[in-house]
């Protein structure tokens, strides 16, 4: 078994936030996030802020930066369609924006809920010049939220990570 296997991804994204000197997380509950909010809350160099709906974390990023602090918005493909409108402050304040989306409704989903947003969530961020990165497996993991965060905290860019499905499970809510 090599070391990537033995690693869990939560972990390397909890690594890589610690190594950007990530200084404040932003989430709503989700289960695809919960093992890397968890880790964030018993850190004392993180301070963990749980939203009510998630546009509340880009100006909150903007904040931070403004006060000398990096920061990552945690949240699900289904809370993309509430941030668009915010989203375009990232450009319009030219602040660096890092965010780790969970992917609901590609690989294998049970909940016909989730497609539509899950479908659009790459094409509503691409339309407001979101830079996305995507990762498929746990091996791609460390690399990409690496890359991601160099490219929002070095590029001045806002990024974004798509967490899909296949790396986060198929949920199977109800079914053996």
């Amino acid at each position: 078994m090599n070391a990537v296997a033995t690693i869990d991804w939560h972990d390397q994204i909890f690594d890589i936030l610690q190594d950007h000197d990530i200084k404040q997380v932003y989430h709503v509950p989700d289960a695809g996030h919960g093992k890397l909010i968890e880790a964030c809350q018993k850190s004392n160099s993180i301070r963990t802020v749980p939203l009510t709906t998630e546009e509340e974390g880009i100006p909150l990023a903007a904040g931070a930066w403004l006060g000398g602090q990096r920061s990552v918005l945690l949240m699900q493909s289904s809370g993309v369609g509430n941030t668009i409108n915010l989203m375009g402050l990232t450009k319009t304040l030219r602040f660096p924006f890092l965010t780790l989306i969970t992917m609901r409704g590609d690989y294998g989903e049970f909940n016909s809920w989730q497609y539509p947003m899950g479908q659009g969530t790459p094409k509503v961020l691409e339309a407001m010049g979101v830079l996305l990165y995507s990762v498929d497996n746990a091996a791609e993991v460390k690399a990409t939220v690496d890359a991601a965060a160099r490219s929002a905290f070095n590029g001045g860019q806002a990024v974004a990570v798509l967490l899909r499905q296949k790396l986060i499970g198929i949920k199977n809510f109800g079914k053996k």
